[in-house]
């Protein structure tokens, strides 16, 4: 039986992977490697931003100048401070998941995941058990962070459910052990992403969240 279960954040809670990729494929184009939303979009999505970076300066052929990180991070928050939203229908989600255990298991950063929980009203919704990929030693596809979060709530991985959106991410639950929901409800989802999360081991493809309200249903009977 369903016992705890793990969210992924950015595309999954908040709608927000069309606006960050956006600031990043500007970010990038700007530091001298041309990139377009599509393209960020594709190669970066799951990722955390350490390993994303790595991999610019790879493309750049050198590291990127001392200030630049932090100026992507203001950049990134001040847009999704004006624009984000939440996906639709998380919130009723939330509302009748009942008693299951809830967390977040995000590659993205503590400070970006306090502040857009805030700007969505949805802190209370998850409190102290929102874990950073910045927490574990290895980010998604790695299984790391799925572990990490499944230790805090003293739940085998078995007992739980992860709901992610990206290749990267249901490799990490797949690996983790956990039942891996592949969601398709972001405004980011393109021809092709359902394929990719059945290519990376995704257990069910749910298309908004009736279908994952369906599928916890079942495991949690």
């Amino acid at each position: 039986m369903t016992r705890l279960v793990v969210f992924d954040f950015d595309g999954v809670v908040a709608d927000s992977e069309v606006i960050a990729n956006a600031v990043l494929a500007e970010f990038v184009t700007e530091m001298g490697a041309p990139t377009t939303v599509e393209d960020s979009l594709r190669d970066y999505t799951g990722r955390r931003l350490a390993d994303v970076l790595a991999e610019v300066e790879g493309r750049l052929g050198r590291p990127l100048v001392p200030d630049a990180v932090a100026e992507f991070q203001r950049r990134t928050l001040a847009r999704l401070r004006c624009e984000l939203r939440a996906v639709a229908g998380v919130r009723g989600y939330l509302d009748a998941l009942g008693g299951a255990d809830r967390c977040i298991a995000s590659a993205s950063s503590p400070d970006r995941l306090a502040a857009c929980l805030d700007v969505l009203g949805l802190a209370n919704a998850f409190g102290k058990h929102v874990y950073s990929a910045t927490m574990v030693p290895r980010g998604k596809p790695h299984p790391d962070l799925f572990w990490h979060a499944a230790a805090q709530f003293g739940v085998d991985p078995r007992d739980a459910i992860v709901i992610e959106d990206s290749a990267n991410g249901v490799r990490a639950g797949v690996a983790a052990g956990m039942l891996t929901i592949g969601f398709l409800g972001g405004s980011h989802i393109r021809e092709g992403d359902e394929k990719k999360l059945r290519a990376a081991g995704a257990h069910h493809i749910a298309r908004d969240y009736a279908d994952v309200a369906a599928i916890t249903r079942l495991q949690t009977r």
